[in-house]
């Protein structure tokens, strides 16, 4: 073959392997439950591309923020009609499915590390359990993680159980807002976009929003300048999920990089989160317009015996959320967490 030749076939044979390597085999479109600023959907980006190198580029996630191609409340309904493929979603979103969402995405002060939620996720249960859950919905539950003990935003000092009667607190429906309801706040429902203007416009007193971080990067201690952190009352569980139809197209090779790749997610979220919250602590504690506020064992304590009465009450409206019940105060028990 003339030099010419040669090189014009080296050309070709590199632009062939070139695209060969570029075309995945299965391309995937996420859609998450947070915005794109939030550092949140930043770790969950790094999840996807972190899965596309794993996969050598055989598997491609387009993640989309929340909003993008449905509501946040309409992933799994979305999923199962093939209007995307997968969420990284807060589970408790879908308690109007079944109040068995509710319960397990956020069984409020069950949890007080995310180490503690991550083992019965993976080895006390939960996995199974959210793996039965999501089952009519013809969707694959590939794996579990939370954000972090979330902090609490308030524009009044909060030392404890008492300082919550008739504070007007915007709340998650379902258990959340239950459970402070029993405690005897007042709670508003008003959607996670709408929490910093209803604070400045004192619509509400205080939120159960996210982790501390969040709120302080979002200008939320500016306005409400008592937070409390560590928070008392919330750990949410988060899901990675997609198409059951999708997940068993994919050979076995890919459907452990995708499990294990979520179990290497739900370390890097939580370590991230606290490193920034650590940090988020540490300036506004330098700032004197901010108060933050560390609640005593004893009124944590109070606060957890109203939310344990609470779980039980839960748990009577649908026959999962009673699995779901029984299945984590099993877990806490033979812990020792209960």
């Amino acid at each position: 073959m003339n030099r010419p030749l040669k090189k014009l076939s080296t050309l070709v044979a590199a632009a062939l392997l070139s695209t060969t390597a570029i075309a995945a085999d299965f391309s995937f479109k996420f859609q998450s439950s947070d915005p794109s600023g939030d550092k949140n959907f930043q770790v969950q980006k790094e999840w996807a591309e972190t899965v596309e190198k794993m996969s050598a580029g055989r598997i491609e996630i387009d993640l989309l923020p929340v909003g993008a191609v449905v509501k946040h409340t309409e992933t799994l309904d979305a999923i199962k009609m093939g209007v995307i493929d997968g969420h990284i979603t807060a589970t408790g979103y879908f308690s109007g499915k079944d109040p068995a969402f509710g319960l397990i995405g956020n069984m409020v002060g069950a949890w007080s590390d995310t180490r503690q939620l991550l083992q019965y996720i993976n080895h006390g249960g939960g996995y199974e359990l959210m793996t039965e859950l999501y089952a009519p919905y013809g969707v694959k539950y590939i794996g579990g993680s939370t954000t972090g003990v979330e902090a609490f935003v308030s524009k009044v000092p909060l030392n404890g159980v008492a300082d919550l009667k008739g504070l007007k607190l915007r709340a998650p429906e379902g258990l959340v807002q239950q459970v402070f309801a029993a405690a005897g706040a007042t709670p508003v429902n008003l959607p996670g976009s709408e929490v910093f203007t209803g604070l400045s416009k004192g619509v509400i007193d205080a939120a159960d929003y996210t982790v501390f971080s969040t709120n302080h990067q979002a200008g939320m201690n500016d306005i409400a300048t008592h937070p409390v952190q560590p928070g008392f009352h919330s750990l949410p569980t988060i899901d990675i999920s997609m198409s059951q139809k999708k997940w068993d197209k994919l050979p076995a090779d890919l459907q452990t990089i995708m499990t294990v790749s979520v179990r290497d997610f739900a370390q890097n979220i939580t370590t991230q989160l606290r490193i920034a919250d650590q940090k988020a602590v540490k300036e506004a504690k330098a700032n004197p317009d901010i108060t933050i506020h560390d609640w005593s064992q004893e009124e944590r304590k109070k606060f957890r015996q109203i939310a344990m009465g609470e779980w039980e009450k839960y748990a009577k409206r649908s026959p999962n959320a009673q699995k779901v019940y029984d299945s984590i105060t099993t877990y806490l028990k033979d812990a020792d967490l209960l």
